[in-house]
């Protein structure tokens, strides 16, 4: 997937934990895992930006682009 989710490194940055993020931005637990983790295929736009506002964070500073070529040379 050429789209990678920094979401565990700025929760890192701003010292928050996930239970802590999920209450903030009201996304449950496991759904807020699927997003770290990258395995979600989606995210709705209110979410991120609930996540963008907790954070205090732009959005590509959780999502990064990254070329098809580099993924599979890195792996």
């Amino acid at each position: 997937m050429p789209i990678i989710v920094n979401l565990d490194v700025m929760m890192a940055k701003r010292k928050i934990s996930l239970n802590e993020l999920s209450e903030r931005v009201d996304l449950t637990l496991s759904n807020l895992s699927i997003l770290k983790t990258g395995k979600a295929k989606a995210i709705r736009f209110s979410t991120l930006e609930a996540i963008c506002k907790a954070l205090d964070c732009q959005p590509g500073d959780i999502l990064e682009h990254v070329n098809d070529e580099k993924v599979t040379t890195d792996s």
